[in-house]
Order: C-alpha cells, then structure tokens, then sequence
C-alpha cells in the first residue's frame, strides 16, 4: 500500500522499498513506496527482508530507476540514476528508541514549572527543573506603562492562579457491616443486614421477564464455590440527604450485591465470554467495579425469559428485580445509625488559570444487552434514571461527584474481564485522579454511547466534537469498556478531539485479542487497560479495566501532551514490559499479569 505526502514526512528516514512493480524511467515519488508501517507484518510473514545496502526515503525520493525493479525489494543505489545527499545524523546524540505497546505509549515524566503574579507588574516564571535547564527564572512585564497602575473604572479581574473554588460538597458515609444473612425480615441490626426471604415474590412483579430470583450470602472464605456468569456487582447506597452529587450518601462498608444470570434454557446471560466457574477464580477482586478481598457478597441469581439474554428487555428485567431487593435494604440503610468506618469528602470544585481539562467515558449503547441508566433516583439505582440508548447515545455531560454519587448503573454484558460494572462507575480512578489533582482544572465527565450502526456512530461522536470546542478545553482523556465494535467509536472521538487540536490521551484494552480495527494520526498517546498474560479477554470478571495505575499513567500522559513533551511511539506489538517501565517512571507498583491459559 502506497504511502501519502502527509505520511512520507513522517518517514524519511525509514528504508525505501516498492509497493508494486516499478519500471525503467520511473522518477520516484511517495505514490510509488511502500508504507513502513506495515513493515513488521510483512517481516513476520516472510513477505519482506530488509537490507543492510538499502536507501532510505529521502535518498530515493526524485531519482530516476535505471532498471526495472520487483515489488516488496529493497531499492539499492545500482539500480538509480543518483542518490540524494542528506544530512548524517550529529554526533553524540542518541535516538530515542520507541517503546510502546498497539496501546501504550512511553510517559516522560514533565518538567516541572510554575507561574505567578507578582505586584510589580511582573509575571514570574520559574522553572524548576527540566533535562537541559535548571534552575531559570524570568520577568516577564505584565502590560506596558507605569507599574501598578490600573485603568481608571476597570473592573476587578478574577486572579487566575488555580485557586480551588469549592461548587459542591458529597460526603459519603461508610456503614460499617459485619454479616448479612437470609431470613424473615430485611432491616439492619448491629451491623447485620438480614433480609426477608420472601421479598422475591415482591421482587418478581417489577418485570415479568424475570421467571425467579435466589438469594445467598458468600463470605470471603465461602468464595470457591460454582456461580453463573456475573452481570454486575453494586454497591448498596442510599441517599440521606440531597440529590445526587451533593448532601449526604450511606453506603454499605464491606458488603456488595452480586447479580448472576441465565434464561429457562440454562443459556448464559453474556455476549463475548462469560464468568461462570468458580467464584474465586472468575473475579477479580480488589479492582474498581469488583468486590474487594473482604468484602460479603450477596448473591441475587436470576432466570430470565428463554432467548430474551440478547435483548436490552431481558437483562434489564434482571437488574429491575435485584434493584427491588436493594432498595429495601437502602430504606433500612437511611434509618440506621451504626458505626462510620469511614467518610469520604468529595468536591466539584474549580481551579480556574489550570488546564481545563475532561474525561469522556465511552460506554455501550449498541441496543441488545448493551445498555447503561444513567442518573436514577438513589445511587447506582434504576428508577428515576434514563437508558443511553433511548436518550441516542448522544453525549449526556455529568459532574465528577455526580459520577461518584452513582449515577450510573451498568447493564452490559459485554466481555467480563473489559466490563466496568456498576461499582466501577462510583470509585472510577480517573475521576478521582482527575479530581484530586491540583494542577489540572477538571470541567466534567462527558458519557457518550457506542450506537450499532456505523453512520449514527460518527453523527454521536461530531456531537461530542462539537461538545469539546465548546467547552474550550485544554486536554481530555477518552476511554471505553469492551473492543472491536465500539473502538471504531473511540477513535472517532480521538480524532474529533484531534481535529480540534485538542491534547487527547485514550485509555482502552487492546492488547493481542483486542488489537484496534481502526487508528488516526490523533492516536498517538494510549494507554493500554490490559492485565491478561495472553493479552485476550480471559472471562474473568473485572480483570482489564481502568485501575489506579492505568488512571495514573493516563493523567501524567495527558500533562505531558499538553506541555508538548514528547510521547514516544509505540512499537508495533503489545508488550507488558513497556507498561512496567511507564509504571516505574511514575513511581507505581508493577503490572502483575493473571495467567488464565489464555497464549497464543
């Protein structure tokens, strides 16, 4: 495949070689080579052997062929009329070896600099330290005319130094639970959660698409123990005071639901793998949107209506009936007054003169099983909220607490290891990193469906183009959950953010199984989500998602686009050790991959 004007700049220095036949007389242009992107493929598949005589691109380009020459051939000096004269490399300078992963890209940790104003009509810069200076400090003159001096009857500007402006406060009060059990009626009694073994029946008539419920509690030491696959793992919290992203949230502390699902035929609820097995091998526990090593777990298995596991209708009926059961244990929650473990203060605040900056979170919305609420009545609930794809995946905006404050409620039932699951959304790690850094200025969380159908997929993602210049932003990271269908989307977004000359960072699994159908000039800083040794999505719940070090990487990613500093590409293949050398520049523990039997 022949390479563009655009591309072959990017190039010149990579080996010349014909993408087709090429004949006496030729004079040589870019329209005529082969793209060097495509080199390692066609290494691999003993399609091309490079040479050690070769040219490369700018010494070929404009030269006359003396002979006829093969496609996928080396060019070499005998069969050219000239050789273009370049420039050699400088000597005692090394080049930067690219590293990378089909997703990751090496962090280079910013220089790190600061910006004040001062009362003398001067802005002070210093920077603190960077590769080649160190230490340098400039005053730079503010306006021209007399120091000090204002213009008569201006008005008082906003100092723009990223002071933090608080807008909201969320507490979220932990409950502490020690036990929960199964029995005559649901209430909360020194820490123990009982509930009423009967209110399934109750249960039931939120949707008759649900044929039955069971329930069962699993203690931490009960875990290896057979489940069908995992739908979704949530929180229970309740609002006390407020709406959500503001006031007061209880949430239940060491203790989650679990949903599990089949139809009548005994047909796994789930469309690319399933969970089921034993439990403790099927989850991975610790992870954002799973149950963490100590917590209880309790189990609401339903039966769906035969062949309804593909349609939005019947994993819905699922979630409605379970959420039944939830929320008489949230109205329990709200009256009891146990211990606080633990309170988390979280702030929508402002940082105004930082980089504006946002997270936009790719989520499923291509109708079937692929469907999310978005902002229920209580947290991480149903009723109340609105489904993305009945809304036309078009970009819904949320502020951080909101997202904290479960906002969302997950239905899909995608992969389960590249699923975010109900809890995921209310302790995502990018909106906490994202939040808590006081460097950055974070505007908001933009969720965008991934629609079916090609053409709505790029009408949604203009709209969040659109949605990106119009909020005058100084960067944005983009992330989705799943691969394949909904990366056509992702990269759309990359490129609309691109476009727009707006620093973009992506965040996905891609990994060997999940390698991205589609790319753009635009993604060249990503991060990969991928902690599968096979790099496959390995059924095991909650696995390749966005963590504290992907979040961390990410961000410092982003910092460094924005400040231009440069993002090394990324190799050809995915490769863990890269990820492990971005993690060790940051300081982070290392990438640990799980061994599911899952190589190649």
């Amino acid at each position: 495949m022949s390479i563009t004007k655009e591309t072959v700049q990017a190039h010149l220095k990579d080996p010349a070689i014909f993408c087709c036949r090429r004949e006496k007389g030729l004079v040589i242009s870019e329209k005529d080579l082969e793209d060097p992107g495509l080199f390692d493929d066609m290494i691999d598949s003993g399609l091309l052997e490079l040479s050690g005589d070769g040219l490369t691109i700018e010494q070929v380009l404009g030269c006359t062929l003396m002979k006829d020459c093969e496609a996928l051939v080396p060019i070499t000096r005998d069969v050219l009329d000239r050789v273009n004269e370049v420039e050699s490399a400088p000597t005692g300078k090394k080049e930067t070896t690219a590293e990378g992963t089909a997703s990751e890209s090496n962090v280079a940790t910013a220089p790190v600099y600061t910006t004040t104003s001062g009362g003398n009509g001067m802005i002070h810069i210093e920077i603190d330290k960077t590769e080649n200076l160190s230490g340098l400090k400039l005053d730079v003159p503010v306006v021209a005319g007399t120091v000090g001096t204002a213009f008569e009857g201006a008005p008082a500007t906003e100092v723009l130094d990223g002071h933090k402006k608080v807008i909201r406060t969320l507490t979220k009060k932990h409950i502490k639970i020690t036990d929960a059990k199964i029995g005559n009626e649901t209430s909360i009694k020194d820490g123990i959660i009982t509930i009423n073994k009967n209110i399934v029946k109750e249960a039931l008539k939120a949707d008759p698409l649900c044929k039955s419920l069971q329930l069962d509690v699993i203690h931490p030491s009960e875990r290896h123990q057979y489940t069908e696959t995992i739908m979704d793992v949530c929180p229970i919290a309740a609002k006390v005071e407020g709406k959500l992203g503001d006031g007061v949230t209880k949430i239940a502390d060491g203790i989650v639901f679990m949903l599990t699902g089949v139809d009548e035929d005994g047909t796994q609820v789930h469309e690319f793998g399933s969970s089921e097995g034993m439990l403790d091998e099927k989850m991975y526990f610790g992870h954002p949107g799973c149950a963490d090593d100590g917590d209880i777990i309790i189990r609401c298995h339903a039966v769906i209506e035969r062949l309804k596991g593909m349609s939005r209708s019947g994993p819905l009926a699922a979630h409605k009936c379970q959420d039944v059961i939830i929320q008489a244990v949230r109205d329990e929650l709200k009256a009891y007054e146990g211990e606080v473990v633990r309170e988390e203060i979280c702030e929508d605040v402002r940082r105004r003169g930082n980089p504006r900056v946002i997270l936009v979170k790719e989520i499923m919305g291509q109708g079937a099983m692929h469907d999310n609420v978005i902002c229920p009545t209580e947290p991480c609930g149903i009723p109340g909220g609105r489904m993305n794809v009945d809304c036309g995946n078009v970009p819904i905006m949320l502020t951080p607490n909101q997202v904290r404050d479960g906002s969302i409620h997950a239905l899909t039932c995608i992969g389960p290891a590249t699923k975010e699951m109900t809890r995921h959304y209310m302790r995502e790690p990018l909106v906490e990193g994202l939040a808590a850094d006081d460097e950055l200025d974070l505007i908001g969380v933009i969720f965008v469906g991934s629609p079916q159908v090609n053409d709505e997929k790029l009408w949604v993602s203009e709209r969040l183009g659109s949605m990106l210049e119009s909020l005058d932003i100084d960067g944005c990271i983009i992330t989705t959950e799943g691969f394949g269908n909904n990366h056509i989307d992702f990269i759309q977004h990359i490129g609309q953010a691109g476009e727009r000359e707006i620093p973009v960072v992506g965040a996905s699994f891609c990994a060997y199984q999940g390698q991205l159908v589609v790319g753009n000039k635009y993604a060249t800083a990503m991060v990969e989500e991928n902690m599968d040794k096979g790099g496959f999505e390995n059924d095991i719940a909650g696995c390749s998602c966005v963590t504290k070090e992907v979040a961390a990487r990410a961000i410092q990613m982003l910092k460094n686009q924005m400040m231009g500093v440069a993002v090394n590409a990324a190799p050809k293949k995915w490769n863990n050790d890269v990820i492990n050398d971005n993690n060790k520049l940051l300081g982070l523990p290392e990438t640990v991959l799980v061994e599911s039997g899952t190589l190649h």
